[in-house]
């Protein structure tokens, strides 16, 4: 068994040598020390020995390990320590690298915000997490209103809650700056919604605010327009339906003509054959807001208006479902 051993030893040593890079060393490295290896095989037969034979068996078996071990080690470090014309095979095909871009509602929140700077519009930020009174009081929502109701808003522990609209950051920036107030507030905002096709308990919003003497409903209708016309192209149509909001008054609904269709086909999977696709709400700033922020409703004007970034997106790409926006699927977001 000594001279099987030490056979076994020299013809490791040898090839181990000749190992032409660290691939193939590693496959030597299984071959002779590995768990089905020859050398395990032979000290597996040890034990069946004399036992007065075992000892120097042994010893042959340790001898042939540690040489076999030193062997790797110094060929490991000699191909180490060659330049990098030889380590490393040119003719090996490169791997291309994936290029990251943006997400599509990252991509429509910058072409929003840089439409409305070209309009004057900063950009502002604020809390996800929020209080009563910057959510609900601050914006004319009274305490009886459905939007306040543990079913709709997500409530924390602490007496806070998860922001339902982005337009608590216009109050807090009313609250620190005086008009005039010019600014769009992009976010993420939460509800309780039962997750389908096309609602979903967390989704984007983006706010818009502009505060001065003399702002009209006329400027609000102007700045829209130039949004819609800017973002889904010059044929793009907007109409505006009486609504209500606690914190505008007069209040609107806006609505863009549909882009896919233009009304012409029935079965249009947007905009169901009307020819309009609701988009959000608007109007002029409710004097009880101003009062809240301290502003003086008799001197000042102002309108706010809002949109959901991913009913846009919807509308602008032909997606049908809100919970794509949210998976992290590569396939769908390389499409964008």
């Amino acid at each position: 068994m000594d001279e099987e051993l030490d056979r076994l030893a020299e013809e490791a040593t040898a090839q181990i040598a000749a190992a032409a890079d660290l691939a193939q060393l590693d496959e030597l490295r299984v071959r002779y020390l590995g768990r089905k290896s020859q050398l395990r095989a032979v000290m597996g037969r040890i034990g069946q020995l004399p036992a007065a034979a075992r000892p120097a068996a042994g010893a042959a078996a340790g001898r042939a390990q540690k040489a076999i071990e030193a062997a790797l080690e110094a060929r490991r470090a000699a191909l180490a320590d060659r330049g990098p014309g030889e380590a490393f095979d040119f003719t090996v095909p490169g791997r291309r690298r994936g290029c990251g871009h943006l997400h599509p509602l990252t991509a429509l929140a910058y072409e929003l915000t840089d439409i409305f700077a070209r309009m004057g519009f900063a950009v502002a930020w604020g809390p996800e997490v929020e209080d009563e009174y910057h959510n609900f009081d601050a914006l004319n929502t009274p305490p009886d209103h459905p939007a306040r109701d543990l079913q709709d808003t997500f409530y924390l522990d602490n007496g806070l809650l998860l922001r339902t609209q982005t337009s608590t950051v216009q109050i807090r920036l009313m609250e620190q700056m005086p008009p005039p107030v010019r600014v769009v507030a992009p976010g993420r905002v939460y509800r309780k919604e039962a997750v389908d096709a096309t609602h979903h308990f967390a989704f984007h919003q983006l706010e818009g605010l502009y505060v001065d003497r003399g702002v009209s409903l006329a400027d609000l209708k102007g700045t829209i327009e130039t949004m819609a016309r800017q973002l889904l192209g010059e044929q793009t149509r907007v109409r505006f339906r009486p609504h209500f909001f606690p914190f505008t008054e007069p209040s609107v609904e806006y609505d863009f003509s549909c882009s896919l269709c233009q009304g012409r086909n029935a079965s249009c999977r947007i905009c169901k054959g009307s020819g309009w696709i609701e988009v959000a709400g608007a109007g002029m700033v409710d004097p009880a807001v101003f009062e809240a922020v301290g502003y003086d409703p008799e001197e000042f004007t102002g309108f706010a208006f809002g949109m959901g970034l991913e009913r846009v997106a919807m509308i602008r790409h032909g997606i049908d479902d809100i919970r794509l926006f949210l998976e992290n699927d590569l396939r769908f977001n390389r499409q964008f």
